[in-house]
């Protein structure tokens, strides 16, 4: 938490943050090829730094004040000079969460209105309500309500599509994301409301009827759509699987079937970590650990499935 304070307190000069700094706070991330090393098992290229460190991708804001609100509600009260940081940048939201930006994947085929950000934008402004009136902070509550409302209902007209049956990537997509996996997670639908179940319902299919689910794992999307500008195949993406599990978790505790089917899903996903326990951002199709390692994202997830699903199965007990 100190490390985040440190960057609000950092801002752009719009009232905004960069998606990423480096361990220390540095803001220059510049993606630099090193030629010279062939990489883990010949997986040239070997880059330092990220590319993607200057991209608009509004699911950080989401990210940061749920964060910010349960380290308020389980750690330590905020200060207020925090929360004159954090205000900035909640009414930064309000002004720009409408707006195209690049996404939680970092494609880099053109900016699109991705559901995963918008959900996330709602998060930030509904943890931002939350913690106003746990604490009694000053707030612009009658704009940020409002703005809660327009971009909730924004979501439900234009990100779900009656064809599919299903929430879909971006608005005037036909194409499934496993990121909207989150949405039940995050509270912004009931885990068993019928637009949820049904977009459960298509992920959990495999690839070849649809859905993005192969022998219980996951992929973040079709990669066949060609969105994220980049070329060749990937593996399934862990956080996604991890996402299912508590998807199905949550939903299951009115339905025996889909609790079950998270205990399977997790108890086989628990098989592809190394010998420490650790997991990759992905998984191939042998089961081999692709992408970065270990991927702290993939862990936070683990955690929360994990602690989700003992909890579900310990009341049905």
């Amino acid at each position: 938490m100190d490390w985040l304070c440190a960057r609000i307190h950092e801002i752009n000069p719009d009232g905004s943050l960069q998606i990423m700094y480096g361990i220390d706070g540095r803001h220059e991330l510049k993606e630099e090829t090193l030629d010279h090393l062939e990489g883990y098992r010949r997986s040239r290229p070997v880059r330092v730094g990220n590319g993607a460190y200057n991209q608009l991708q509004l699911d950080i804001y989401g990210e940061l004040m749920d964060s910010v609100y349960l380290y308020n509600k389980y750690g330590t009260p905020i200060p207020y000079d925090l929360w004159v940081g954090l205000r900035q940048l909640v009414n930064w939201v309000c002004d720009h969460w409408n707006q195209k930006d690049e996404g939680v994947w970092e494609v880099r085929g053109g900016q699109q209105h991705f559901l995963y950000s918008k959900v996330m934008c709602w998060v930030a402004v509904d943890r931002a309500l939350r913690l106003a009136d746990k604490r009694s902070f000053p707030a612009d509550r009658d704009r940020w309500l409002k703005v809660r409302d327009q971009i909730y209902e924004e979501i439900l007209n234009k990100g779900w599509s009656k064809e599919k049956q299903a929430f879909v990537q971006h608005y005037g997509s036909d194409t499934l994301d496993a990121a909207n996996l989150i949405m039940p997670l995050v509270f912004f639908m009931a885990p068993t409301d019928p637009r949820m179940l049904a977009t459960l319902k298509a992920i959990n299919q495999p690839p070849q009827k649809g859905g993005l689910v192969s022998n219980s794992l996951v992929y973040r999307y079709n990669v066949e759509c060609g969105l994220d500008g980049l070329a060749g195949e990937e593996g399934t993406f862990n956080i996604c699987t991890f996402w299912l599990v508590e998807a199905l978790t949550r939903a299951g505790r009115k339905d025996r079937a889909r609790l079950e089917d998270a205990r399977l899903i997790f108890e086989k996903m628990l098989t592809y970590a190394n010998h420490l326990g650790l997991f990759a951002e992905e998984t191939g199709p042998n089961g081999e650990a692709l992408g970065n390692f270990p991927q702290a994202f993939t862990h936070l997830a683990l955690i929360s499935a994990a602690y989700n699903l003992d909890r579900a199965l310990s009341r049905r007990n």
